[in-house]
């Protein structure tokens, strides 16, 4: 989908192709005006493989970052890039971010597999588990088979650089059929992955699955747009931001039954706050007020807003409020007290 400004690259899991973005691509667009750009990877989807290709290792994830190279100079779009990524999809992120760290502007990882969580026992373990000799031969899925353990052998050694922002995304429910010492290590590594790094923020996805793109799409959305705001100037964020909120009052609306989008409302205002763009953080908290007007957490963060913008009466009210409908809520009590005595 072309556009302007930085452009953005979608890479799927493995076994998948550039199809599973389609339900969330039109709105990004909408809200950024940008570039967005799917793929298929050799031999899954639309796209056939490499015919000059003769042995196993030929098809490595090497030669994927080679013909993801490839197309990418042949469209013009080898310079300024946004990754997103699903699962597997993430070791391309990595090796696309370390090899050229200086064109990656940001990095939105969705429940990725993390370099370091296959190690030698665990690939021992899985080789005792995937019997390769079922799976077609020659097809996409079977080389990805093939040279797994190479290519997570290989990803081991590479890291992110710390130059570019990570907005990691997990679910609290793990991969399916995942051994429950394994769900526990996947989630571990994720939740430490923003230790003592100021690069990385990390999300967790409550209620969804290991395709939060699917089951919490409205999160995403803004996610992907809130990173790709980082690459504007003041002026051009200011003009992005009506966008950005209509959006996200189109997805609340949406999905207002399931309460995800008052969740996923919040920890935008949240990411507002956290980059100290107060006028920003304010506006969010508020359309959840108006959306979800029961939820005594959406007038809790509200108040929180309004007290680091320095605006004590209305945050007083905001916590007034939120204690009304709920009052359990002791860091609203908590907070009435201290504004009180001040």
């Amino acid at each position: 989908m072309k556009g302007k400004g930085t452009p953005i690259l979608f890479e799927a899991g493995a076994g998948n192709d550039g199809s599973v973005w389609d339900n969330i691509l039109e709105k990004i667009h909408k809200v950024t005006g940008t570039t967005l750009i799917t793929y298929d990877r050799s031999g899954f989807g639309k796209s056939e493989l490499n015919p000059n290709l003769k042995s196993d290792t030929d098809f490595g994830i090497l030669n994927g970052m080679k013909e993801l190279e490839t197309g990418l100079s042949r469209l013009g779009y080898d310079n300024d890039i946004i990754l997103v990524s699903h699962s597997y999809g993430g070791l391309y992120n990595l090796l696309y971010a370390n090899k050229h760290p200086k064109k990656v502007k940001s990095v939105v990882l969705i429940d990725v597999t993390l370099n370091n969580f296959w190690n030698d026992e665990l690939l021992t373990m899985r080789d005792n588990n995937v019997d390769i000799s079922t799976i077609p031969k020659p097809s996409g899925d079977y080389f990805l088979n093939v040279n797994y353990n190479e290519t997570m052998r290989y990803a081991r050694s590479i890291h992110f650089p710390d130059s570019i922002p990570l907005l990691n995304i997990f679910p609290e429910n793990s991969l399916p059929g995942l051994p429950e010492e394994l769900s526990t290590r996947w989630r571990k590594l994720h939740e430490e992955l923003d230790d003592n790094k100021d690069n990385v923020t990390n999300i967790i996805a409550k209620g969804s699955g290991h395709a939060v793109f699917l089951d919490n799409p409205s999160l995403i959305i803004n996610a992907v747009v809130k990173a790709y705001s980082k690459t504007l100037d003041k002026e051009q964020q200011i003009e992005l931001l009506p966008k950005a909120l209509d959006n996200a009052m189109e997805l609340s609306i949406e999905t207002k039954m399931n309460n995800r989008s008052e969740q996923d409302l919040n920890a935008l205002g949240y990411s507002f706050l956290g980059n100290e763009e107060l006028d920003k953080a304010l506006e969010v908290f508020k359309l959840n007020t108006i959306l979800f007007p029961d939820s005594s957490n959406a007038y809790d963060s509200y108040g929180e807003a309004l007290l680091k913008s320095n605006r004590k009466a209305e945050a007083i009210e905001m916590y007034e409020k939120s204690i009304e409908l709920n009052p359990e809520n002791e860091n609203g009590k908590k907070m009435l007290i201290q504004l009180r005595q001040q």
